[in-house]
């Protein structure tokens, strides 16, 4: 090896993890460049001690998730398809109508749903995302600080 000592490299245990809570204000932001930034604040990876096998993001807070903006005709022709689960029983609905809708945080959550990992620890790291379509949200005990995306 040499004269230079081996040093390891230092991987954070999950109990080792302070977490923050955020919130973000959606109206006009565009819905991808949201979602990847919430995306990676969810997964840790802003964080100088990013562990790829160890949930060491933050919980995240979206509000007006039905002000968030789509660019050119997606808002016509984006179409989100689930399935009840039974046969031929597929479902579709174009984002415009979504985000009229009841359901309108879908739009923002399925956007940041598709950007984490597709395992456990993606799940785990969707639990600490919390959409709300309006301004208001239950989360004021856990004193969220305001993130700027702009």
């Amino acid at each position: 090896m040499g004269a230079q000592a081996h040093r390891a490299t230092r991987s954070i245990r999950a109990e080792d993890v302070e977490r923050r809570w955020f919130v973000v204000d959606a109206t006009d932001l565009v819905l991808g460049r949201l979602a990847t930034r919430v995306a990676t604040i969810l997964r840790g990876k802003h964080r100088a001690t990013f562990t790829p096998h160890v949930d060491t993001g933050e919980y995240v807070i979206v509000v007006n998730a039905d002000k968030v903006k789509l660019t050119g005709r997606k808002r016509e022709q984006k179409t989100y398809y689930r399935h009840t689960g039974y046969p031929g029983g597929i479902k579709s609905i174009t984002a415009d109508k979504l985000l009229a809708s009841a359901h309108s945080d879908r739009v923002v959550h399925d956007a940041i749903r598709g950007m984490l990992p597709k395992n456990a620890l993606g799940r785990k790291m969707l639990e600490k995302l919390k959409v709300y379509a309006g301004p208001d949200h239950p989360h004021t005990a856990q004193k969220p600080e305001e993130l700027s995306l702009v």
